[in-house]
């Protein structure tokens, strides 16, 4: 696959909840998402930055939206949906995954932040289109399959002073 030069134009999707699910649970601490951005584009070209989040109706909330709108990237947002039997569920994943296909065409590399293994299907997908595909998440929770489908792979815990608040 193709290595990393200046040239190359870069997407970066995150998957906020699993970011931040996996950081609470480790170490108690939220994510440092411009430090996450500034390493996954590497001062390549930065064609789009998306986060992918779930709207809780939790008061800080907002303010983290217009925060990563302020970093450089674009949210997009989804309300969290309550059963009848009062389980909660959203989720990002085909949005996700539909978006790194649109994008396949326009960018050399894509950067799925996340350690969801059913983007192990995607990464092969987009590596067979032509488009690296780097993944950074936190190892300990990142499933091998994913792992194993990207082209590169960065632990974010192996750096957590530089990734987390």
């Amino acid at each position: 696959m193709t290595e990393i030069h200046p040239g190359q134009r870069v997407a970066v999707l995150v998957d906020a909840q699993n970011l931040y699910h996996t950081a609470q649970s480790l170490h108690s601490r939220n994510i440092d998402y411009s430090a996450l951005l500034e390493k996954a584009v590497q001062d390549r070209q930065l064609t789009r930055a998306i986060a992918y989040v779930i709207r809780a109706e939790a008061p800080e909330e907002e303010s983290f939206f217009e925060a990563l709108v302020d970093i450089g990237f674009e949210p997009k947002i989804k309300d969290i949906k309550t059963f009848a039997d009062g389980t909660k569920k959203a989720d990002w994943d085909v949005g996700m995954s539909l978006d790194a296909v649109t994008l396949a065409n326009h960018v050399d590399t894509i950067v799925l932040c996340t350690g969801d293994g059913d983007f192990s299907r995607l990464c092969s997908h987009l590596r067979h289109e032509g488009v690296r595909v780097e993944v950074m998440a936190f190892e300990s929770s990142t499933a091998e399959e994913l792992i194993d489908a990207a082209d590169s792979f960065l632990d974010l815990e192996e750096r957590h002073e530089t990734f987390l608040l």
